[in-house]
């Protein structure tokens, strides 16, 4: 089903208001009424214009149609949502029978009924409220203590011109500990507000973090690279690792540890349910010959060591 734009057919603004629209549509009216246009489309531009102005002359069906129709361009396919519930009352004067509603077209029927303009009163309009997305940057800390945001919205209202205009408002939101890149955290009713009785939105949050000078997050996961001393890898040894919380872990090493060795500490990543891990990346750091004793400790090693590193490869 092909979107229709209503602003377009009557060639206004969207920000147009009520007087603009009802003006808009008078004047096309002159020029397309079948009874006294010499137009060749005469009769199904009349009936465009009559489908746009039943919906842009009513504030609730605008509302309704400026919400569903949010990024579409004519001609683009259009689907309603599957919750959507086409249940509207005829404005006071505006109503239109359901032989006029019949030559509407099938966009406007699925979003309103074919009687759409001529519900009997006490039908109110019904209409879940959109879902929102919001996207929350965190710290990668805040995973492990928690944190409190607050999150600035902008939603779309109707004006005492009955314009579309955007309202802003703040929530305070807890970021509960555990969570995870990407996660989406589901605020039930802090969404777009509800038309008629039916209840409002959620509020969808996306989470993301910052980069970290020091680990690397994957899913649950930690990665570190960690530097070790030669004799560290070499003899083994027990190092210190300076966790996101602030705690710190005692990692042992084991003995003859080559560089880019991988070692998994279970359940020391995202504290989430199950916890990540923590992986560590050892670097063999090598000191610097710069003292006199230092080469003299390096030219003993390669004398006693007799080690060739390339003896394996066949270089």
């Amino acid at each position: 089903m092909d979107f229709k734009d209503y602003y377009q057919t009557l060639g206004v603004a969207r920000d147009a208001t009520a007087e603009d629209i009802k003006k808009a549509f008078r004047k096309l009216a002159r020029k397309y009424h079948p009874d006294v246009s010499k137009e060749a489309d005469a009769e199904a531009r009349m009936k465009d214009v009559n489908e746009a102005y039943a919906v842009l002359s009513d504030s609730e069906k605008r509302a309704a149609y400026d919400q569903l129709g949010q990024g579409h361009h004519p001609g683009q396919d259009f689907r309603p949502p599957p919750d959507w519930q086409p249940d509207f009352r005829a404005p006071p004067g505006r109503g239109y029978s359901q032989a006029e509603t019949a030559d509407f077209s099938d966009f406007f029927a699925e979003l309103f009924g074919r009687t759409g303009g001529a519900r009997a009163a006490g039908q109110d309009f019904q209409a879940r409220g959109q879902d929102q997305h919001a996207e929350v940057l965190l710290d990668l800390e805040d995973a492990f203590n928690g944190a409190a945001r607050q999150i600035s919205l902008r939603v779309p209202k109707l004006d005492d011109k009955g314009r579309i205009a955007l309202d802003s408002r703040t929530l305070n939101v807890k970021i509960p500990k555990g969570v995870r890149e990407g996660q989406m955290i589901r605020l039930a009713g802090q969404g777009g507000a509800g038309f008629g009785d039916a209840p409002a939105g959620d509020l969808l949050l996306e989470i993301h973090f910052k980069p970290h000078p020091r680990f690397r997050i994957d899913g649950r996961d930690l990665y570190l690279t960690l530097p070790v001393a030669p004799w560290e890898a070499a003899l083994g040894g027990v190092v210190p690792v300076d966790l996101p919380d602030g705690g710190q872990l005692k990692v042992r090493i084991p003995e003859g540890a080559q560089n880019g060795r991988q070692l998994r500490v279970r359940g020391k990543g995202i504290p989430s349910d199950p916890p990540g891990d923590l992986l560590l990346d050892l670097r063999v750091v090598l000191p610097a010959a710069e003292t006199p004793r230092a080469r003299e400790l390096y030219e003993t090693m390669a004398r006693e060591l007799a080690f060739d590193p390339r003896a394996e490869t066949g270089v």
